[in-house]
């Protein structure tokens, strides 16, 4: 199974995003998504998860949560905006995945047998960091996430 990552898309519905997350079995967007079109872009390729960032306002936001939990095949994981708002033990929980965004940085680390994993920003360059998107490849209960450059 393979599920597409994307976060900060800051409403930008990058072409090369949308050819890097086709073919993904579920899309996870882990917020600052900037405008419902975004969402309707990654629904039109892959069921989506998605979760409200500090940007994300106004009544199309309004219903997404700002933490949610989803297993997807056999893997729980975690989706959240800002890292430094995690508020329990993933690993205590049986959480195997942790992904987040904000930052605008793409990373990969694992710590207590939980992956953590932020596809960086798919939106409006920010600074010197890439445009990147991700994903994770679920057999079973191995997990082995990727991050790409967009450009």
């Amino acid at each position: 199974m393979r599920i597409g990552l994307v976060s900060d898309t800051h409403g930008l519905v990058r072409p090369a995003a949308l050819d890097y997350l086709r073919g993904s079995d579920h899309i996870i967007h882990a917020g600052d998504i900037g405008q419902s079109g975004v969402l309707d872009a990654l629904g039109a390729l892959a069921p989506v998860t998605a979760i409200r960032g500090n940007i994300d306002s106004g009544e199309w936001a309004s219903g997404l949560p700002e933490v949610r939990e989803e297993t997807i095949g056999r893997v729980r994981i975690l989706v959240l905006h800002d890292l430094k708002q995690l508020d329990r033990d993933p690993a205590a929980t049986g959480i195997r995945v942790v992904v987040s965004g904000h930052s605008h940085k793409p990373a990969v680390e694992e710590r207590d047998g939980v992956l953590y994993i932020n596809p960086g920003s798919a939106g409006p360059r920010r600074f010197s960091l890439p445009v990147t998107a991700g994903e994770l490849l679920v057999s079973l209960d191995l997990v082995t996430p990727k991050i790409v450059e967009l450009e």
